[in-house]
């Protein structure tokens, strides 16, 4: 912090005269019957697409048939055997770019909004925004009812970044006219394992 904010703080500090603890709030958050079959609802809604894997069934076999035109493949993850390269390599972020399909692992889901929270698990986090198509591998299991379990959920990684993703990226102007992948991936598909 520099030393005009610090400054600034200070002065205020110096300045209560009283101060107040803070109020325990206890929210009780919307909570469903079935967390997953809400997940797969609530991320079709949102223009995105879930996915549950039955017992058995190849992840990699899945995304080849959901994206068979994509051709640069980008994953880290050491299961994903259809990636044709490892975004880590890439030193320059702006050499992602052209990249058809991303797979990325994500932490927690929300049932409430079909939101994933994705700690910055790449060396480039620009890979989840550039990308034209996403997908999300998680765990059912770390699918919560709602953003209050989430936040109790989630934490920052080393490298400080995480982002809830909900959906391909969205915009509409005054008209309400709706712009699908303006500033992100234009699709998006989390698969549940």
């Amino acid at each position: 912090m520099d030393n005009s904010k610090r400054d600034i703080l200070e002065n205020i500090k110096r300045h209560t005269s009283v101060q107040y603890d803070m109020p325990e709030i206890d929210i009780e958050g919307i909570q469903y019957p079935d967390k997953i079959s809400q997940f797969i609802l609530i991320s079709k809604a949102v223009g995105g697409d879930a996915v549950e894997l039955d017992p058995g069934q190849d992840v990699n076999e899945i995304i080849r048939a959901l994206y068979p035109e994509a051709k640069r493949i980008a994953s880290n993850l050491p299961d994903i055997s259809v990636a044709t390269f490892n975004p880590d390599d890439v030193s320059d972020p702006g050499g992602l770019n052209g990249t058809d399909l991303a797979i990325i692992q994500g932490e927690v889901g929300v049932a409430e909004n079909g939101c994933v929270w994705i700690p910055q698990n790449v060396k480039q986090k620009v890979l989840y925004f550039i990308t034209e198509y996403l997908v999300i591998i998680l765990d059912k299991n770390n699918i919560v009812n709602n953003m209050h379990e989430a936040y109790e959920k989630i934490s920052f990684n080393d490298k400080g970044f995480g982002v809830f993703i909900s959906g391909p990226s969205k915009t509409a102007d005054i008209e309400q006219a709706l712009v699908v992948g303006a500033h992100g991936a234009k699709g998006v598909t989390v698969i549940l394992k």
